[in-house]
């Protein structure tokens, strides 16, 4: 059984992330979502309010499961004996910073990293970005995954 972990803290879900998990799916039977935990880092949502957003973006593929974790990466992926770690790509920047990243996850723990561009008119698009126009209240329709409303971000 083929099983992809797509690692972050998912704060919130994107559109970009949508379709890496999405595509994803043609090629693993199954993708964890992978909420790391880490105290320091500061988020706009908590823990359960992710989860919810996610689970609710997901609520017909039974393939996709969400979990939090608060180790390295590699070692929550040896966990849950996940074979690939997916990582979306919105640069060329990124994409030279996750190829660095995938060589040595890779020789670490021999897991292999795909790393999948997000869709191109999302490409620009991080949580950040999104972050900043709810904190403007601003209309982010078009940067959410479908079954993802505004009230869902309402916390």
């Amino acid at each position: 059984m083929k099983i992809a972990i797509f690692p972050g803290s998912f704060d919130p879900f994107t559109i970009g992330h949508y379709s890496v998990v999405t595509r994803a799916l043609s090629f693993v039977d199954e993708v964890v979502i992978a909420i790391g935990v880490n105290d320091a880092k500061k988020t706009l949502f908590p823990l359960d309010k992710r989860i919810e957003i996610i689970n609710k973006t997901f609520a017909n593929e039974p393939r996709i499961k969400v979990k939090s974790y608060d180790s390295l990466t590699v070692d929550f992926a040896k966990e849950i004996n996940a074979t690939i770690i997916l990582r979306g790509i919105r640069s060329i920047a990124d994409f030279e910073y996750e190829k660095t990243v995938a060589d040595a996850n890779r020789r670490l723990s021999g897991i292999d990293t795909i790393l999948l561009f997000t869709e191109p008119q999302h490409s620009f698009i991080s949580s950040t970005v999104v972050r900043d126009i709810l904190r403007y209240d601003k209309d982010v329709k078009c940067f959410l995954p479908p079954n993802v409303s505004l009230d869902d971000l309402k916390i």
